[in-house]
């Protein structure tokens, strides 16, 4: 009767639900492959008011490649950044595309943002919606920014102040911060491919040291070797592997 009468379909007032596609795979085999942005609010003394930060990230290096803080979210001050992003790390129309992966966020899917990318040779990738965890590195990067001993709990009197604190914070991280993902280097020396020498280095002064005084170790030492792959949302280990070998 119900199918007769055609009630079968969803009547409810509540939407529809919908079937979400897996987010696509990405894989970063050097720097300059795959780029993560975002933006995050910076509070000020007033209620209310708010600086914000747009951050990219080299997800391969965890580098900072560029940043820049503003009074207003935009997708013309987003374009204008990512422009001098890929100028600064001689990235422009490159045999392989950087790809840059974002939430879907206005400014990050504005038409201005998207003529820019497609100027640049950049290839866009989004989240699925309200699904944080498809963009895992820069969540994971605003965390550590915003649990800094130094994050000024009060926060920002200026934007030139924020824009100081931010310049400060990124030189930290790109320079002196060693990431434990990518084997204790620091986003720039990884960058810089400078990590397969420290490695190597490391491996020999922990195998002198294991050889000199046994007893410090009850099994073999640390695993001294360079990450050489990165995934963002990562799929079966059977079609990683096959997208490593295209």
């Amino acid at each position: 009767l119900l199918k007769a009468n055609k009630q079968l379909h969803h009547r409810g007032r509540a939407k529809k639900s919908q079937k979400r596609k897996i987010p696509t795979t990405h894989i970063a085999t050097a720097p300059k492959q795959l780029w993560s942005w975002d933006i995050t609010y910076l509070a000020s003394p007033v209620k209310g008011q708010f600086y914000y930060l747009y951050l990219f990230e080299d997800i391969f290096s965890r580098k900072i490649v560029g940043f820049e803080v503003y009074e207003h979210e935009s997708g013309d001050l987003a374009a204008n950044l990512l422009q001098r992003i890929v100028m600064q790390e001689q990235c422009f129309k490159k045999p392989i595309s950087v790809v840059l992966h974002s939430d879907n966020g206005a400014p990050m899917k504005s038409q201005t943002l998207k003529a820019k990318m497609e100027e640049m040779g950049v290839i866009s990738s989004y989240s699925r919606p309200r699904v944080s965890n498809d963009n895992p590195f820069s969540e994971a990067l605003f965390r550590t920014l915003k649990y800094c001993p130094m994050w000024p709990s009060n926060g920002f009197k200026s934007l030139e102040d924020a824009r100081a604190w931010v310049n400060k914070f990124a030189d930290w991280y790109n320079n002196t911060h060693r990431h434990s993902q990518i084997g204790f280097v620091t986003p720039a020396q990884k960058h810089r491919g400078e990590d397969i020498k420290l490695m190597a280095n490391r491996k020999i002064v922990y195998e002198s040291a294991k050889q000199k005084n046994p007893m410090r170790w009850s099994g073999s030492t640390r695993k001294w070797e360079p990450i050489t792959i990165v995934t963002l949302n990562p799929e079966k280990q059977e079609i990683i592997e096959q997208l490593i070998a295209a």
